[in-house]
């Protein structure tokens, strides 16, 4: 299993005012104010709809249009997701292909089976297996909850 203290954090920029460390935030890719910016490679080298977690702020800021304040370069890791999957995908340290299956969303379950930072057809690890699903999945589906982070 990967730990978090063997995972090599990137540096990326993100607007001041939310640069605190455990911050979570799902990066949304490229903004048209971004055209022209002399750091915005810095700003996008991470992967579109992936979920981060800040877990360090530099004291390095840059001016920023998208951004009032401007924006603080920040050492950031891809978070693990919370997410329901089918029973016998739920084994520890497995590597999956995510794959939602359930389209009702007026299902209560429906963010836990479509959680954001999670793209599907993408192959992810099962970190941790946190149990079975809270009861009412309408499709009367066998269900666990559990912890997948990017293969």
């Amino acid at each position: 299993m990967i730990r978090l203290s063997e995972i090599k954090p990137k540096v990326t920029l993100i607007g001041t005012t939310l640069a605190r460390v455990d911050l979570e935030f799902i990066y949304e890719g490229e903004s048209a104010e971004c055209e022209g910016c002399t750091v915005m490679k810095a700003c996008h080298n991470l992967k579109p709809g992936r979920r981060y977690r800040i877990v360090g702020v530099r004291k390095t800021r840059h001016a920023c249009p998208l951004h009032l304040d401007g924006a603080t370069a920040v050492e950031v890791v891809e978070s693990s997701v919370p997410a329901l999957i089918s029973a016998d995908m739920a084994i520890r340290n497995t590597r999956i292909s995510f794959e939602p299956s359930c389209t009702r969303e007026s299902c209560e379950h429906f963010p836990l089976c479509h959680p954001e930072g999670l793209i599907p057809g993408e192959k992810y690890v099962v970190v941790q297996v946190l149990g079975n699903a809270p009861p009412g999945c309408a499709k009367g589906r066998n269900l666990q909850r559990v912890e997948l982070r990017s293969a």
